[in-house]
């Protein structure tokens, strides 16, 4: 039998700490970026210092660390950009994921050298466009999110002696590989230059077009300029014509709506909605965990986790179970069940298998919730560790715990550790003057519970038990 090659595991880093739980629990590489030239300037703590340091501290343990710089840059940062991503080089990161193909080539050209990978911004969606690429100096080719795993396949085939990385988890884009205008449309703040306000999450309220609702004027008038309501109305009939499956028209199909955001009202944009609800740009979040062992087989060489704003315990769980999937995978054990179940304690919009599989449209949309959701457990604390228990009277197996969300006393908690996760049930609680209590509440509140020191560092999760039958 072939023994497979394990793909490298790629976690986001928003934080040195998010970093340092990456590698914790299981990742070999991590991703983080310059707020200026990468995609997420929110939430993100890496300036050059800690950059420089997150560098040292992964090659210290042996681990790898690439350098998000993956905008598509505009005249004015194309003026400023080798003058700033220069002591960004001089730090030695592994690698550059970069985008913009005059940024490419200027690297290149400076730093012939430095190791860059194509961002998955790029829309590398073909075997020529990879081979391109490589003639082009590029050692990597993030793939775009859109091909199914059968084109993954062909493009390995056609590319055998180029790098290949593939998203396996996270959120998805409405729009092509992240190219997407809401923000821009809505809020001024471009997605493509790190400022994306997630405007298709948001909470949208829909009125009848005909009327203003704030003035009750014909708004088909009003707008005139600006929105072709006619045409939208026959569009709207002919695309809708068969929305229920048997050729009939839904009665909500048939009209053009306006849709009011929730935290703006009175601001009316226009738009085309059928049956479904009101989150009607809300994708579902990605999980491939069961494709990590087509993955591997196929010869992808990185498997990749989206969040870099997501939280530490996002990374630490998404690092642990995919992991598992590909040290499974590697030797030759069949597909885990139990991953999923765990992955369903993150929160999420649903879950999608994205276009790595071919199915159906409206299974990568949910049009039923836009906030993320957790049906298996919550992220509750993180153990701080057992210092400082004989100032408040205790000893033994006690630690201290800074809590994140609420739980209480007899609740269930998952001890999740790097070394293997358990769990417990809790039954007793002291505060930080060591005398009982029953509930923590949420941050930043300070808690003991017992349990051994050697979970230090552990991250826990209360778990959502299934409610009791009823009796016949």
């Amino acid at each position: 039998m072939t023994t497979l090659k394990a793909p490298e595991l790629l976690l986001p880093a928003g934080s040195l700490d998010k970093m340092r739980a990456a590698y914790d629990f299981g990742a070999d590489a991590v991703y983080a970026g310059q707020p200026r030239y990468s995609l997420r300037a929110r939430n993100n703590e890496f300036r050059l210092e800690q950059i420089k340091q997150g560098i040292d501290e992964a090659h210290a343990r042996g681990k790898k660390f690439f350098v998000t710089s993956n905008l598509i840059a505009h005249n004015d940062k194309i003026r400023t950009y080798l003058r700033d991503i220069e002591p960004v080089i001089d730090c030695k990161p592994d690698a550059l994921i970069m985008a913009d193909a005059g940024l490419i080539m200027m690297v290149k050209e400076k730093w012939p050298e430095q190791v860059v990978h194509l961002s998955v911004q790029a829309n590398t969606t073909n075997w020529a466009a990879v081979k391109f690429w490589q003639k082009m100096g590029v050692e990597r080719i993030i793939l775009s999110r859109e091909l199914s795993l059968d084109e993954i396949e062909k493009i390995r085939q056609e590319c055998p002696d180029m790098e290949l990385e593939v998203f396996v988890h996270g959120a998805l884009c409405i729009a092509y590989s992240g190219r997407c205008l809401l923000s821009g449309y809505f809020n001024h703040r471009d997605p493509n230059q790190g400022t994306c306000t997630n405007a298709c999450r948001w909470n949208y309220a829909t009125h009848d077009a005909d009327i203003d609702p704030t003035t009750g004027e014909a708004i088909a008038q009003k707008m005139e300029g600006d929105f072709n309501f006619e045409a939208a109305q026959q569009k709207a009939e002919q695309s809708f014509a068969s929305t229920t499956g048997n050729g009939e028209r839904h009665p909500k199909a048939d009209k053009v709506y306006l849709i009011e955001e929730a935290g703006r009202p009175g601001q009316m944009m226009p738009i085309m909605e059928d049956e479904h609800g009101t989150y009607i740009m809300n994708s579902k979040d990605l999980r491939a965990v069961e494709h990590v062992a087509r993955l591997a087989q196929i010869g992808v060489d990185s498997l990749k986790i989206e969040g870099r704003t997501k939280s530490l315990y996002y990374v630490a769980r998404t690092a642990q179970v995919y992991r598992r999937a590909i040290d499974d995978a590697v030797a030759g054990r069949p597909f885990n069940p139990e991953l999923l179940i765990e992955l369903e304690g993150l929160s999420n919009r649903g879950y999608t298998g994205g276009l790595l599989e071919r199915r159906p449209s409206n299974d990568y949309q949910n049009y039923i919730n836009g906030h993320s959701a957790t049906q298996r457990s919550q992220y509750v604390g993180e153990v701080l560790g057992a210092e400082g228990q004989a100032d408040v009277g205790l000893s033994g197996d006690w630690v201290q715990v800074e809590t994140k969300n609420h739980f209480a006393v007899g609740d269930l908690i998952e001890v999740v550790h790097p070394s293997g996760n358990i769990t417990v049930r809790l039954h007793e609680m002291r505060n930080v003057e060591g005398q009982p209590v029953q509930v923590a509440q949420g941050s930043p509140v300070r808690v003991w519970i017992p349990l051994p020191a050697r979970y230090s560092g552990a991250l826990l999760a209360r778990v959502v038990e299934a409610e009791p039958a009823l009796a016949a």
